[in-house]
């Protein structure tokens, strides 16, 4: 295989993203990221997951279709609204003797 894996940031993708990638691929492509896993980053749970896969396509699964190459990173279904924008504004210093207020003591 060469140095260049099958989708985009590989080496930086999360154990689930590669979970989803992974399920178009044949063996030799998963077994390729498997390789290529240990020789560059060699994270246990993605060197798990890749084995996995390469257990369940020798026990009999298929690659699913579809086309990986769109595939987006994680995130959420359908983007955030939420953004830092809209953080809480922080409060005022706690005050002397909060201590007594809060808990009576």
């Amino acid at each position: 295989m060469a140095d260049t894996p099958p989708f985009p940031d590989f080496d930086h993708a999360t154990v689930e993203t590669v979970k989803h990638r992974i399920r178009s691929l044949e063996r030799d492509e998963v077994e390729g990221l498997l390789d290529h896993e240990l020789a560059h980053s060699s994270r246990l749970p993605v060197i798990e997951v890749l084995r996995t896969r390469i257990a369940e396509l020798d026990a009999g699964a298929t690659p699913s279709g579809g086309d990986q190459s769109q595939a987006r990173e994680g995130g959420t279904a359908h983007g955030s609204p939420v953004s830092p924008a809209g953080a809480a504004e922080p409060g005022p210093p706690d005050r002397h003797g909060l201590r007594q207020m809060t808990w009576g003591g």
